[in-house]
C-alpha cells in the first residue's frame, strides 16, 4: 500500500495558521479560542504551544503571512513593466486578485487589530512596509502639482480594501477589470488621461 508520510513541523504551522485565520475571520480575534482554532486545525489546543507562544502570536502570524503573499504576488506583477500609470494598475490588479480571492487571510487580516495585542506595533510595521510598494508607485506618477500622493496612496488602498465586503464574482467583474477601472477613475479624477 501506499505510505502516508506524517505531517512536519512546518505543514502543521500552516495548517495552524489557516486555521486560525478562518477563525479569527469567523469569529473575530477575541471570541477564537485557542480550542476553537486547534478543532479547526484538527489538533489538540495544546499543540499549538508548540508553534505560537500565545493567541497574540498565532494573530501576528497570521498578518505576517497574509503581508508576506500579498508582497510577492504585487512585486511579481510589476517585474515587467515600466510605465507609472501601467505599474500602478498591475499592483492594483495583484493587490485585489489576492485580496478577492485569499478569502479567509484577507477577512482575518482586515477586521482591526485590538489594542492591547502584543505584536499590534509589529503588524502595523508590516503593513506600512507593504504601502511603500504602493508610496513608490504614486511617487512615481506624473501628477497635477497640488496633488498630496500620500492622502491618494491611502485613497486608493483603503477603496481597494473595502472591494472585499462588496464584490460580487458572479457580477463578472474581475479583480484585473476592477483594477483598471480604479486607475482609469483616479486618472480621470486628476485630469492625467
Amino acid at each position: 500500500g501506499k505510505k502516508v508520510s506524517k505531517p512536519t513541523a512546518a505543514n502543521r504551522r500552516d495548517e495552524l495558521l489557516a486555521a486560525a485565520a478562518a477563525c479569527f475571520a469567523r469569529e473575530g480575534y477575541d471570541a477564537a479560542s485557542m480550542r476553537a482554532i486547534a478543532d479547526e486545525a484538527g489538533m489538540r489546543a495544546a499543540s499549538i504551544y508548540y508553534h505560537f507562544n500565545s493567541k497574540d502570536d498565532l494573530l501576528v502570524a497570521v498578518h505576517e503571512e497574509a503581508l508576506r503573499r500579498i508582497g510577492e504576488s504585487t512585486s511579481a506583477a510589476l517585474d515587467d513593466v515600466t510605465e507609472p500609470w501601467e505599474r500602478l494598475e498591475a499592483a492594483c490588479a495583484a493587490h485585489l486578485t489576492f485580496l478577492l480571492t485569499q478569502d479567509r487571510f484577507v477577512e482575518a487580516v482586515m477586521r482591526p487589530v485590538p489594542s492591547r495585542v502584543e505584536g499590534r506595533d509589529l503588524i502595523f510595521k508590516l503593513r506600512n512596509d507593504y504601502e511603500i510598494i504602493f508610496a513608490n508607485l504614486v511617487t512615481a506618477l506624473d501628477l497635477p502639482q497640488h496633488t498630496d500622493r500620500d492622502t491618494l496612496r491611502l485613497m486608493l488602498l483603503g477603496a481597494m480594501n473595502w472591494t472585499f465586503t462588496w464584490w460580487n464574482p458572479k457580477e463578472g467583474l474581475s479583480p484585473t477589470v476592477l483594477a483598471s477601472r480604479f486607475v482609469t477613475n483616479l486618472r480621470t479624477a486628476l485630469d492625467v488621461t
